[in-house]
């Protein structure tokens, strides 16, 4: 009786060949399970989304909720899979020839615990050679509550680090081991001034993009001048209530991005920041900007809607004779104070022309130049 059994269990379990990126996988499982069924042990051994899978089995894609059986899919039977662009976790689609392994016929939920289990040494070393060989840790919207250690052991061959959105708290100083690393994306985790290792991050020499947007951050310290290959730092959407002098000696850096957060003044050495193209101040607490702001002569974009401003630096569209896009929604300062500003015919100019060819591009959500209602509202 109890071999009849077992020979009835084995009729009762189907194998089916998947072929994947040049791989052949064996997948064993219950006859009567569904299509769906398949996708969910076939998602951690390749890293594509259930959503992101499409199987085809003689020229007919096979539907979710329909059972193998009825496709009808046999033993042996060959089936492709075709992973949508971008639905897949961690970094992509295990795509580089291995071992093929077979996927054991135990109980669904058991069999995708085993499998993830059995597969995760050959997952992050696959995932680590292809950091090494590409530069590039992409690891965003991962639910990662911490860095993956394997990140540190890739060293110098890191050039670009992405954990954005994401659940970290912790940027430990091994970071600083990182020592070419060109762009480092920490926005949208849980990091607050006690948790991130500025000593780490000042040994960055080579960094030209910092992120730390949508973050708990209330000041960035001193040890931010010492980055001084910054071409871009953002720090939007944090409780920032001041940036330090050293921010001017960051004399690379094009776009400062500082946008709701709770500044109640800027240093006067942002002046020395002379390569500024754009800086975004919207949504602070200020009520005055540095006379130093018109030292910025390639500066093109300045947003500062939503503060307490009532003036402007006096030299600003004088010396800033780039400056085309100027936007002051929100602030106490008019139209009519704005035309009293020496250099302001030529700032309007630019402005203009600016608009111009954007509607000849059609670039913009609408045709209307807005130049204020009235001359008790600012322009943009």
């Amino acid at each position: 009786m109890e071999g009849a059994k077992d020979a009835g269990g084995d009729r009762s379990a189907i194998t089916v060949q998947v072929k994947f990126c040049g791989r052949t996988l064996p997948v064993s499982l219950p006859m009567d399970a569904t299509v769906a069924d398949l996708k969910s042990l076939l998602q951690p051994v390749t890293n594509v989304l259930t959503r992101g899978q499409t199987l085809i089995c003689k020229g007919k894609v096979l539907a979710d909720k329909v059972s193998l059986k009825s496709v009808p899919v046999t033993n042996g039977s060959k089936v492709m899979l075709i992973a949508s662009q971008g639905l897949h976790q961690g970094d992509g689609p295990i795509t580089k020839d291995a071992a093929t392994q077979s996927i054991s016929p135990r109980k669904l939920i058991d069999t995708k615990q085993t499998q993830v289990s059995h597969t995760r040494t050959n997952v992050e070393k696959s995932r680590s050679e292809r950091w090494k060989l590409t530069g590039v840790v992409a690891l965003s919207e991962c639910h990662l509550e911490a860095m993956p250690e394997e990140v540190w052991s890739c060293g110098h061959s890191v050039r670009v680090l992405d954990v954005s959105n994401n659940l970290i708290r912790d940027v430990p100083t091994k970071v600083g081991d990182l020592k070419l690393l060109n762009k480092l994306l920490l926005n949208a985790n849980n990091i607050t001034d006690e948790s991130i290792s500025w000593e780490g991050l000042s040994s960055l020499k080579s960094l030209t993009i910092l992120s730390l947007s949508h973050n708990y951050l209330t000041t960035l310290p001193s040890a931010v001048g010492t980055l001084t290959s910054l071409c871009q730092l953002h720090i939007a959407n944090n409780k920032i209530t001041s940036l330090p002098d050293e921010l001017g000696l960051l004399n690379q850096l094009q776009i400062l991005k500082v946008a709701n957060n709770r500044l109640s003044s800027m240093p006067s050495s942002i002046g020395n920041c002379r390569a500024l193209v754009e800086i975004d101040l919207s949504c602070n607490l200020l009520v005055d900007l540095p006379e130093t702001v018109g030292n910025l002569q390639d500066l093109k974009a300045l947003i500062l809607r939503n503060n307490g401003l009532k003036s402007l630096p006096p030299t600003l569209f004088k010396m800033c004779y780039q400056l085309s896009t100027l936007d002051l929604h929100g602030t106490e300062i008019t139209n009519d104070f704005l035309r009293q500003i020496e250099g302001w015919e030529d700032f309007d100019e630019r402005r203009r022309s600016k608009h111009q060819k954007q509607l000849d591009f059609r670039v913009g959500s609408s045709g209307v130049f807005d130049e204020g209602a009235d001359d008790d509202r600012a322009l943009k």
